[in-house]
């Protein structure tokens, strides 16, 4: 069986200073992926959330599917506008798996040492509900131009004490997103739903919306298992 190797783009100083990603997520990435051309191609698109799953993806779906993403961490809506094209390339994708929401509902403070200049005191929240619609809505439509089978996932769970993100506004930003995919008929992966029901002992710490290692696998395993479906329905 032939296989060809990819190397991922590498990431911009640009975003990893604007959105930030723990060191443990990053170095989960690989920066060669082997490829099968006769397995399908699955892309994975969000922010160090999916950073900290592409890897546990990538392993479940060994034998049945090539899994890449950009090693960007992407950021909100906005940055995706721009930045879409470029991820994307020219790779002919069979699944596209893809966030965007816990960046746009930050308020951010550029006076704010605090990671990710997070600051729900006194910051400006990113990206508005309104624009978060419009940009979203722009998003699918460049992705459903790619002939990919699209899978939503809603944005995980904003905890309490969290710096920048107002508990709640996740649900609001799920309940915005969850609309432009029934617009567009996009499947949706409630991560969401998933992390409400997690044990504090699957964050890294109180307060904080990445998770540890169990916490990666159990989202992984759900995105397995929509990616699954999907492909099994495109045989």
């Amino acid at each position: 069986m032939a296989q060809a190797e990819t190397k991922q783009e590498a990431p911009t100083k640009k975003s990893e200073k604007e959105f930030f990603t723990p060191e443990a997520d990053k170095k989960k990435l690989v920066d060669k992926v082997t490829i099968d051309p006769n397995l399908p191609k699955v892309f994975i698109l969000g922010d160090s959330i999916s950073m900290g799953y592409t890897n546990m993806v990538r392993e479940g779906l060994k034998g049945k599917a090539n899994v890449l993403r950009p090693k960007d961490n992407c950021g909100d809506t906005v940055i995706g506008l721009k930045k879409l094209d470029g991820w994307l390339g020219d790779k002919d994708w069979d699944v596209i798996h893809f966030n965007w929401g816990l960046w746009d509902l930050c308020y951010r403070n550029p006076q704010m040492e605090k990671a990710g200049n997070r600051d729900k005191v006194n910051g400006k929240i990113s990206v508005p509900l309104p624009e978060y619609e419009k940009n979203l809505d722009q998003l699918v439509t460049q992705l459903q131009a790619t002939g990919a089978s699209l899978i939503w996932a809603s944005t995980t769970l904003v905890p309490e004490g969290e710096a920048g993100r107002n508990v709640g506004d996740d649900a609001k930003y799920n309940e915005v997103a969850a609309r432009v995919m029934l617009k567009h008929g996009v499947a949706i992966n409630d991560l969401h739903k998933l992390t409400t029901a997690f044990e504090p002992k699957m964050f890294i710490k109180p307060g904080d919306v990445h998770y540890t290692p169990a916490g990666s696998q159990k989202l992984a395993e759900q995105v397995v298992a929509k990616i699954s479906e999907l492909l099994g329905k495109k045989k």
